[in-house]
């Protein structure tokens, strides 16, 4: 992941799904580029492959910890946005003036922008959902922390019909002058199960902390169709192996 100057339209072109843009080596979903090459195509991307604490992982509930945890704090404003097709997702980058953020153990995280995965990258009991969506954040002393929400077919989600308007060709991004409802892309239920994981695109960075909504949201097939089109394969990386690590709701 890089991350840019504040102003919004270069944080839109410089911010990737949860990825470095900059790395020389390509990766991909498909072909020599696939999932389970990423640690053989650039030193960069080693971990990928050698990581103990990869991402996305499959939630089961003998691996799952019950724990009083906190409800999690977030704040977020409706605001114009950057949207952009990177050709790995569609990723919009708010304009929220810092004040989009979340509260983890008692420190600020910044919310730098949110993209989509189809189908979901983490299961649930070895299911996938139609789509998944990353609000990636950054904390002050650049740690990360990355809020997912599931979607499920059904009814159609406003803010989504909002962004698939304007879905830019791949490589382009577009300026939406339009606030983007970026609460209506939140359950009300804001239980969560958590875990420590990585960046789920290379270079496969760790200690992410991960918050995985435990309420889906619904995406009509319309939308998910659309999403699928402009993507023109699916963006999921297969789950990892846990390694020991305990997830905890």
């Amino acid at each position: 992941m890089k991350i840019c100057p504040s102003a919004i339209t270069l944080a839109a072109l410089c911010l990737t799904s949860l990825s470095a843009s900059a790395a020389p080596a390509h990766w991909s979903y498909q072909g020599d580029g696939a999932p389970e090459r990423w640690g053989e195509i650039s030193e960069a991307f080693k971990v990928c492959q050698t990581g103990m604490s990869q991402s996305p992982v499959d939630i089961r509930q003998q691996f799952v910890r019950e724990e009083r945890l906190p409800p999690l704090e977030i704040r977020y404003v409706d605001s114009p946005a950057i949207f952009l097709n990177n050709g790995h997702t569609l990723q919009a980058a708010p304009d929220g003036g810092g004040v989009n953020s979340i509260q983890l153990d008692g420190y600020a995280y910044t919310l730098e922008q949110f993209h989509f995965h189809a189908p979901s990258e983490n299961t649930v009991n070895g299911q996938h959902y139609a789509m998944e969506m990353h609000l990636v954040h950054k904390s002050l002393t650049g740690k990360l922390a990355v809020v997912a929400v599931m979607f499920e077919p059904g009814s159609p989600n406003k803010a989504l019909e909002h962004l698939w308007k304007t879905i830019p060709a791949t490589g382009n991004s577009v300026s939406l002058s339009s606030p983007v409802k970026i609460n209506q892309l939140l359950p009300k239920n804001r239980a969560y199960w958590r875990f420590s994981g990585s960046l789920t695109t290379p270079p496969c960075s760790e200690k992410v902390a991960w918050i995985v909504m435990k309420s889906p949201l619904t995406l009509s097939a319309e939308q998910l169709r659309k999403f699928k089109t402009a993507m023109r394969h699916d963006n999921n990386r297969p789950t990892q192996p846990l390694n020991g690590r305990t997830i905890v709701e």
